[in-house]
């Protein structure tokens, strides 16, 4: 699809943009250090650890050997996606630098941050063995209940309390907020951060268009056919493996591009979105009935 740039005579400095939240999934991402390179490409090597309870002691013999074991697993970067744009410098220069300046940001900005914020929520929810409810939620009282539901649940498989996050539609968190009442307070004090995330961007499963295939050639991605609209997650920071690996945006001016007169401006992200296997507990789903 060829770009469509309409050439500035009159300009007002302000650029029309779409309204888009930034990053809704950064607070989870891990601290690199933990991740090293795998063996072969497009792997991350994750230590795991695990290790033997209490014994009974002896007061003759003493201890009962125990044993530790801290092994490296090794997961699959499941993420990488990418895109590159042409601007000329002269359609560039006529639109007040507003074609390609701006272009970077509102990129990332509007389709970048969505589509990994997606991807990361429908992959949590496609993992085995996560606890996962539904439902209809009619009014604040219920919405109330479910969560509390939800980290029962999670009190009782022993998910620490720390570091656990809400993730909940503004429309449900809305109707919390209209309870105003000590209990609706109390629910959401224990956790870390609420976070409200758009009805797009909260599915249990979506597809990504290739840009290629007919059809799929404005990339980005959709609501897949058999996913559920999301009510809330609960997540615990440390269940989830969750790195960009590498995110390289690049910008070649016109005076560097040996194919035309005009600026490029190229991004890729590269990175995983998994569950530690042993941590499944960490994360709570209630979807839509």
């Amino acid at each position: 699809m060829p770009n469509q740039i309409t050439l500035a005579t009159h300009f007002i400095p302000i650029l029309d943009e779409v309204y888009r939240l930034a990053s809704l999934t950064s607070d989870l991402d891990g601290a690199p250090e933990l991740a090293q390179q795998g063996a072969n490409a497009g792997e991350l090597i994750i230590p795991k650890l695990s290790m033997d309870g209490l014994a009974d002691y002896s007061r003759n013999s003493g201890y009962v050997d125990g044993d530790v074991e801290l092994v490296n697993e090794t997961v699959a970067c499941n993420y990488d996606r990418g895109r590159k744009f042409s601007i000329d410098a002269m359609d560039d220069e006529e639109t007040a630098n507003i074609a390609f300046s701006r272009l970077a940001g509102e990129f990332i900005r509007t389709k970048v941050v969505p589509e990994i914020d997606a991807f990361r929520f429908a992959t949590y929810c496609a993992i085995e063995g996560i606890s996962v409810a539904s439902g209809t939620l009619s009014d604040g009282e219920a919405v109330i209940a479910a969560i509390r539901a939800g980290t029962t649940k999670m009190d009782e498989d022993e998910v620490p309390f720390e570091n656990r996050f809400l993730y909940i539609t503004p429309t449900l968190k809305g109707v919390i907020d209209d309870l105003d009442t000590t209990k609706s307070r109390e629910v959401l004090k224990k956790f870390k951060k609420v976070i409200e995330v758009p009805q797009s961007r909260f599915a249990t499963a979506i597809k990504l268009r290739d840009g290629k295939t007919e059809g799929e050639t404005t990339g980005g991605y959709v609501k897949a056919d058999t996913a559920k609209d999301i009510n809330f997650m609960i997540v615990h920071k440390d269940a989830v493996i969750q790195f960009p690996k590498h995110v390289a945006p690049k910008v070649i001016p016109p005076k560097l591009n040996p194919n035309g007169d005009s600026w490029i401006y190229g991004y890729r992200n590269y990175g995983i979105a998994d569950v530690y296997e042993n941590k499944v507990a960490g994360i709570y789903l209630h979807h839509k009935a």
